[in-house]
């Protein structure tokens, strides 16, 4: 026979093991704060596109996940796929010439152009040049993200 105290016991336990679970999310990577990230320490990683610098990916005070790469597209490239995910994207073009589509429209974007992908719709870039592209993406996530 179930007593109230095994009940209470289970109850507690239950919690616990929520809360502990939900603290392990947030303790996974530290929460990141004011920081400067210069260009001459960022590691260059080689793609089969071209390269890729991973900048941070990290929770912040205000969101989930906060993410930034900088991608470089050798001419005629794309980073991968057409496709679509619940984070928002904003991409600042450093050099280069992508064509950004989004939804069913393409548009060029040109050095020091800014691309912003909402939420669940369907985007991806070319580089549309003679010479490669770079640009910065970043990518966030708040806490309600449903993904």
């Amino acid at each position: 026979m179930i007593t109230r105290r095994d009940l209470c016991v289970a109850v507690v336990a239950t919690a616990s093991a929520v809360a502990a679970m939900a603290l392990a999310e947030t303790v996974g990577k530290p929460l990141m704060h004011s920081s400067i990230f210069n260009w001459a320490t960022l590691k260059v990683t080689p793609t089969k596109q071209g390269e890729r610098r991973a900048v941070f990916d990290s929770p912040t005070p205000t969101l989930a996940d906060f993410e930034c790469h900088i991608t470089t597209l050798n001419p005629g490239e794309s980073p991968h796929p057409p496709h679509r995910h619940a984070d928002e994207e904003l991409m600042i073009i450093r050099e280069g010439t992508v064509e950004a589509l989004q939804g069913d429209r393409t548009n060029l974007v040109t050095t020091g152009g800014i691309i912003f992908e909402a939420s669940n719709e369907l985007h991806g870039l070319r580089n549309m040049g003679t010479n490669r592209a770079t640009y910065f993406v970043f990518k966030f996530s708040p806490h309600d993200l449903v993904k």
